[in-house]
């Protein structure tokens, strides 16, 4: 399956299903690990990718943590690397550089402050505010929450989730936690929802002005 262009997508799956099984399809038609782009619906439902995964290789430097993005299935056009730096208090920096080798960005796993609690998430893009990804229930301000915590409220591109997830996928590469373990996080810089996650299964961008890459990286490293 021909790749899609990956700088202005919108939703999209971390896998190897190209074509998901249907009521005329018992199997999924699987693919290389990629990135991948829902479209169409029924029978013509498909997952292209648009980013690949793959070993470390020059022009990426030795240090670099697998995987690395590719263009290609072939592993011969770099698209990005992620160089990973851990800190005493047990943060870990994971600095996205692009094939020329310039950094353009970081993710950043935050340890949680206390047992009761999970990890966090930080996005930092040069030019825009810090994104913090959150778990959905504890995003958006106090009426948020206390709309959800009523059953009032839930965003739209977390109501959309549920499509992007190809049938056939394992939940995580290592096929550990089932989906319904995996938790939905929302990612917002000051006041603006900028992406919404479900683990690796399910992404939805939205904010236009979010370099892919970045995200794309968080997906390869998993909620985990």
């Amino acid at each position: 399956m021909p790749p899609v262009e990956w700088a202005r997508v919108r939703e999209f799956t971390v896998g190897t299903v190209e074509r998901p099984v249907t009521k005329k399809r018992a199997r999924p038609v699987r693919g290389p690990r990629a990135i991948r782009v829902p479209s169409g619906a029924g029978q013509s439902k498909v997952f292209a990718p648009c980013a690949y995964t793959g070993r470390v290789a020059p022009p990426a430097p030795p240090s670099a943590t697998e995987p690395c993005l590719y263009e290609d299935s072939a592993s011969q056009r770099l698209l990005c690397y992620l160089i990973a730096e851990e800190s005493g208090s047990g943060e870990r920096c994971y600095h996205v550089h692009d094939t020329s080798g310039t950094e353009i960005g970081t993710v950043r796993r935050i340890p949680p402050a206390g047992r009761i609690f999970k990890h966090t998430w930080r996005i930092d893009q040069p030019g825009h505010p810090e994104i913090v990804g959150r778990n959905e229930w504890a995003s958006g301000g106090v009426k948020r929450i206390a709309d959800r915590a009523a059953g009032k409220a839930l965003t739209e591109a977390l109501s959309s989730l549920q499509h992007i997830i190809p049938v056939g996928e394992d939940a995580t590469h290592g096929g550990g936690r089932s989906q319904r373990q995996s938790r939905k996080l929302e990612w917002w810089s000051g006041g603006e929802l900028v992406m919404v996650s479900q683990s690796i299964q399910a992404l939805v961008v939205e904010a236009d002005w979010l370099d892919r890459r970045l995200a794309f990286a968080f997906a390869v490293l998993g909620d985990s």
